[in-house]
């Protein structure tokens, strides 16, 4: 059983979080303030710390410090009532777990608090190369967990862009990076991906390097990209090659980007999603 402490929490997101089966068993402990936080850091040893929801990401980010020399190892969720995405660059370089901006999806948080309850090894699982709110560089290593989170931080930093476009986009982006970890990096937390996400005037576009050797993609029989028009055979494919059930992720993908570009090798990717 884990132990989470709320700062200063909304009732009814706390009694959401509380009540959520994805947290059965842990116990959610309450602090009035950052101050009251760090005491109760200072007394006894807390898994999970979740910030309060109506401060902004810079107070939350400027005391991360204190927080880790009280308690090294907490894992720390960031709740604010918006996020600029600056804001959540330093958050992501602070290493913070996860990050989230008004209005919140209780059952997102409770996922996301969950995952961090359970985490381990999981510092280290994104490296920032460079990041500017146009333009951001890193490498992730092939853990689904690291996947999840990455994809968490990129969601907030384009919280400027219309919820539609933005979902589609993350959809896509989630779909190829999961599997460029499965097959280009076997999950294995010793590879890494790189990523690297790009804001223009009027496209969002995502690119994306796993450690493969690539492929051919008239090989990939398994795969619904290869054959769309005949579901059946991609199952009954997946099923005689020992396969987990699946294989449409990248045909979905095509569908919601409006470009989706692979090199020769097939080892890089890029998705382009046009805003206007």
């Amino acid at each position: 059983m884990a132990s989470i402490l709320m700062i200063a929490p909304d009732d009814g997101l706390l009694a959401a979080l509380r009540a959520s089966p994805l947290l059965e068993g842990h116990s959610i402990e309450v602090a009035r303030g950052e101050t009251a936080a760090l005491r109760q850091l200072r007394r006894r040893a807390f898994d999970v710390l979740i910030s309060a929801p109506d401060t902004d990401l810079a107070e939350d980010t400027a005391i991360l410090d204190e927080i880790r020399l009280a308690r090294p190892g907490v894992r720390i969720v960031l709740l604010a009532p918006n996020a600029t995405a600056e804001e959540v660059i330093v958050a992501l370089r602070k290493r913070v777990f996860a990050c989230f901006s008004s209005p919140f999806d209780a059952s997102e948080i409770a996922d996301m608090v969950a995952r961090a309850a359970a985490a381990d090894e999981w510092k280290d699982g994104i490296e920032v190369l460079s990041a500017t709110p146009e333009w951001i560089h890193v490498l992730v290593n092939c853990r689904l967990l690291s996947a999840e989170r990455l994809i968490n931080f990129f969601t907030e930093v384009r919280s400027d862009v219309s919820e539609a476009p933005r979902d589609d986009l993350m959809f896509a982006f989630r779909e190829v990076l999961i599997n460029a970890m499965e097959h280009g990096g076997g999950f294995d937390p010793d590879q890494v991906v790189e990523v690297i996400a790009v804001r223009t005037a009027r496209t969002m576009v995502f690119y994306l390097r796993d450690p493969g050797p690539g492929f051919d993609f008239s090989a990939l029989a398994h795969a619904a990209v290869t054959r769309p028009d005949d579901p059946l055979a991609v199952a009954e494919t997946r099923q005689a090659s020992g396969l987990r059930p699946g294989g449409f992720g990248l045909l979905i993908t095509r569908k919601v980007v409006d470009e989706m570009i692979h090199s020769e090798r097939g080892n890089e990717v890029l998705l382009i999603k046009h805003l206007l």
